[in-house]
C-alpha cells in the first residue's frame, strides 16, 4: 500500500480552492512544509485545473515512491491511464535528469506496484517556462505500456493528456479500484537497501512482500534470535547464514547491523567485508546521502565527518584485523557480520601476507581463526554472523567455509555454532568439517538460515539456476529454464560488441544502471578496446551519473568479478574472452602469458575461473546480452576456434542472437 498525502476526485477538485488544497496537503504533511514547495503547489493548482477540465477521474498529490526514498507530485487517473506527473516550476529547459526522474517514477510503478503492472502508465514533465512542448507518444520494445516521457509547458499540458488518451482509446482496461491501496513490492538494489536501512527503514518498507522477502525476514530474525540469546546467556555463538546468488544475504547482514547499533543496548554490531570495491561504494553512497540529507535540513555537514560516522559502521574486513593486531582489548562490539565470509584468506595466504606486508614474523593463524579471536577476547558475549556464498571463492588463498569450520573446532570448541543445513551441499564444500565439527562443539541446525530465492532479479527468480545449468554444462535443463525466463527477462547473444552496445542502450530506460563486465582474464578483447588491465575506480563506475565518463554508462570502463560481486547492474554486457572454453570434453580454463594461452591444469584456478563466470552472468536484474566475439584467424591470440564452440554451445540452449 502507497500513502499520498491529498487524494480527491477531479470533479471535486475542481471545485476546491488553491488554498484548500494546499492546507489539506500540509495537514497530512509528515515535513515541515516550506515556503518555497507552498509556491510550488500554488502554481501547479491551477495549471493542472485548466488541463483536466471536463474529465472524471482521481488525483493524488506527494504520491510516495518507497524504494527512491521519494514522492510523485502528481498522479492522475483518467479511464486506463495513469499520469505521472512531475513538474519543474520555473524551469524552461528539460534537462536529462528531470526527464530520468519522471521515468523513474514510472518504471517503479511498473514493475513493483501491482495495480500499474498491466496500466497504462504516462509519466509526463513539465517544465512550466519552456518555449515549446514535445507531445509525441512513443512505447518501447519493452511492449509493458510505459510510454517513453512526454516534455510539456504549462500552457500544453491538457493537449498532452488528451493526445495520450486518444493514443489509447482502443484499450478497454480500467484502472482497478483502489489503485494507492494495492500491493507494493519493491526490489532494491543493494545500494538502496543499505542507504534505506541506515536512515532507519525497516525491510519490509524496501523490499517487497512475497515468499522470497518473507524468508529474508525470518533469516534476519533467526539471526536476531541469537544475538538475543548470546546475550542473556553470557554465550558465544557463530552461525552461518547460506543462500542462492542474489537472495539477499548482504542485505540480511546490512538490516541486522542497522538494527544493533544503538550503543545504550550493548550490543552494537559491524559489517565486515572483504570485498573491498563493495565497501568503498556502499560507504560512498551512504556519505553522499548523508551529506545531501542534511543539506535538505540547511544543516552543512563536511563529507568527511559524514563518512567517519559511516565507517564505524561499514569496514573492509582486514581494517578490522588489522586495528585488533595493535590493540589487544576486546573489540568495540560484541556482534561482527562477516558478507562473504567464504572469501576468507587460509592459513597460508594469511600468515604469507602478514609476514612480509605487515611485518608480523610470529603470527600463525588463518584469517577466520584471528578474527574469531577478537570477539573471543570478551569476557561475556559475542556473535559472529558468516553471510556464505557457495561457489562464489575467485581469488587465490580464498579458502571457503570449511576455514571457518575448522577454527572453531580446533581453538574455540566453547563457541555455540549455527548452520544453515544447506551448508552440506557440494557447492560449499564443507560436509567433512561439519561432520567433524559435530563431535568437538554444540551444533545446532536451523533452515531458517538459508535464502532459497533470489531478490536481486525481479523479473526472474530462476536466473542463477540458469547459469548454474550453463556452467555444469546441463544442456536439458538449460533450455527449460531459458522457456520459463526469457519472457521477462531477456538474453541476447551476439559476434557483435556494437550491437550489444546499442541493445543495452535501447532496453535501459530512466536512470536503469547498465555496463559492460569480464572476466579479469579477459586480456585479449584489447582489439574490441575493452582492456582489462586498465586501472577504473569502482566508486565512479557504480554512482556516477551518465555525463560522467567515468561511469558504466559510457561503456568505456569494465568491471571484473572482482568489482561487481555483490553488486549489480540492470542490464548488462559480457563480453566472453579466451579463457574460458567450451568443448566436448567439458571447460577449457586458460590464462594468457606472454604472448599465448597456457592451459590451467590447477583445480582450484579452474574453479576459481568458472566461478568468475559465474558472478559476472547474475549481475543484472532485468536482462543481459552475451558477446562472444568472432575472432581473427590472423592473430594467433584470437583464433576462431577458441570463440565458435562457446558461441555454438550458448546458441544451442536456445539463447537468441541478434
Amino acid at each position: 500500500m502507497l500513502n499520498y498525502y491529498f487524494k480527491d476526485s477531479i470533479e471535486s477538485f475542481h471545485r476546491k480552492s488553491t488554498e484548500e488544497i494546499i492546507g489539506a496537503i500540509t495537514m497530512v504533511n509528515q515535513f515541515d512544509s516550506i515556503q518555497t514547495q507552498n509556491k510550488s503547489w500554488e502554481q501547479q493548482i491551477p495549471i493542472l485545473k485548466k488541463a483536466l477540465q471536463g474529465y472524471d477521474g482521481d488525483i493524488f498529490f506527494e504520491f510516495s515512491i518507497p524504494r527512491m526514498g521519494k514522492r510523485v507530485d502528481c498522479i492522475v487517473l483518467i479511464k486506463n491511464i495513469v499520469f505521472v506527473l512531475e513538474f519543474k516550476v520555473g524551469e524552461s529547459k528539460f534537462l536529462h535528469q528531470n526527464i530520468d526522474q519522471v521515468w523513474d517514477y514510472a518504471l517503479d510503478l511498473k514493475n513493483f506496484h501491482k495495480p500499474s503492472h498491466h496500466a497504462v502508465i504516462a509519466p509526463i514533465l513539465i517544465a512550466t517556462e519552456a518555449q515549446h512542448s514535445y507531445l509525441t507518444i512513443s512505447l518501447t520494445s519493452h511492449d509493458d505500456n510505459l510510454i517513453i516521457p512526454i516534455k510539456t509547458n504549462k500552457n500544453d499540458l491538457g493537449e498532452a493528456i488528451l493526445k495520450t488518451l486518444l493514443f489509447f482509446n482502443d484499450d478497454n482496461r480500467l484502472i482497478e479500484q483502489g489503485y494507492a491501496e494495492g500491493s507494493y513490492s519493491p526490489t532494491p538494489t543493494i545500494i538502496e537497501a543499505a542507504v534505506s536501512l541506515y536512515n532507519n527503514h525497516s525491510v519490509e518498507e524496501i523490499t517487497r512482500s512475497d515468499a522470497g522477502a518473507k524468508n529474508l525476514l525470518k533469516t534476519s530474525s533467526a539471526i536476531s534470535d541469537i544475538i538475543d540469546y548470546s546475550k542473556t546467556n553470557n554465550k558465544k555463538s557463530i552461525c552461518f547464514v547460506t543462500g542462492v546468488p542474489g537472495a539477499g544475504k548482504t542485505l540480511v547482514g546490512l538490516k541486522v547491523a542497522t538494527a544493533h547499533l544503538d550503543k545504550e543496548a550493548g550490543n552494537t554490531s559491524v559489517y565486515l567485508s572483504g570485498n573491498a570495491p563493495l565497501v568503498a561504494i556502499l560507504q560512498e553512497a551512504l556519505t553522499r546521502d548523508q551529506v545531501s540529507r542534511q543539506k535538505g535540513k540547511g544543516i552543512k555537514i563536511t563529507k568527511g565527518h559524514a563518512k567517519n560516522s559511516v565507517k564505524a559502521f561499514i569496514q573492509i574486513i582486514h581494517h578490522y584485523r588489522d586495528a585488533y593486531l595493535s590493540d589487544k582489548n576486546a573489540p568495540y562490539d560484541h556482534v561482527a557480520i562477516f558478507d562473504e565470509a567464504q572469501r576468507a584468506w587460509n592459513k597460508e595466504q594469511t600468515v604469507k601476507f602478514m609476514r612480509q606486508k605487515k611485518n608480523q614474523p610470529d603470527f600463525d593463524y588463518s584469517e577466520p581463526e584471528f578474527l574469531i579471536s577478537c570477539l573471543d577476547r570478551h569476557n561475556d558475549w559475542a556473535v559472529v554472523v558468516c553471510l556464505v556464498g557457495g561457489g562464489q571463492e575467485i581469488n587465490t588463498g580464498e579458502a571457503g567455509i570449511s576455514e571457518w569450520l575448522n577454527a572453531i573446532g580446533h581453538l574455540y570448541s566453547d563457541w555455540e555454532v549455527c548452520i544453515s543445513p544447506n551448508l552440506i551441499d557440494s557447492e560449499y564444500a564443507a560436509i567433512e568439517s561439519i561432520e567433524k565439527l559435530k563431535t568437538q562443539s554444540v551444533v545446532k541446525f536451523n533452515p531458517d538460515l538459508h535464502l532459497a530465492v533470489s531478490m536481486r532479479s525481479f523479473r526472474a527468480e530462476k536466473v542463477s539456476w540458469f547459469v548454474k545449468n550453463i556452467l555444469d554444462i546441463h544442456l536439458k535443463e538449460a533450455r527449460e529454464t531459458l522457456t520459463q525466463i526469457s519472457d521477462k527477462y531477456p538474453i541476447v547473444l551476439t559476434r557483435d560488441l556494437s550491437k550489444a552496445k546499442k541493445w543495452l542502450k535501447e532496453k535501459a530506460r530512466g536512470s536503469e544502471r547498465y555496463g559492460m563486465v569480464v572476466s579479469s582474464q579477459a586480456e585479449r578483447l584489447r582489439p574490441l578496446a575493452i582492456h582489462v588491465k586498465s586501472p577504473m575506480d569502482p566508486v565512479h563506475w557504480f554512482l556516477d551519473g551518465k555525463e560522467d565518463v567515468r561511469s558504466s554508462y559510457f561503456l568505456e570502463d569494465v568491471a571484473t568479478e572482482f568489482h561487481i560481486q555483490g553488486l549489480e547492474l540492470d542490464w548488462a554486457c559480457l563480453t566472453w574472452d579466451g579463457d574460458l572454453r567450451y568443448s566436448e570434453h567439458g571447460w577449457q580454463s586458460f590464462s594468457f602469458v606472454g604472448n599465448k594461452w597456457q592451459h590451467i591444469h590447477k583445480e582450484e584456478r579452474k574453479k576459481y575461473l568458472l566461478n568468475a563466470y559465474r558472478v559476472l552472468m547474475t549481475r543484472a536484474r532485468q536482462g543481459m546480452v552475451i558477446v562472444v566475439p568472432e575472432g581473427n584467424h590472423e592473430d594467433h591470440t584470437r583464433k576462431s576456434e577458441y570463440y565458435d564452440p562457446t558461441f555454438n554451445y550458448l546458441k544451442s540452449i536456445g539463447i537468441k542472437t541478434i
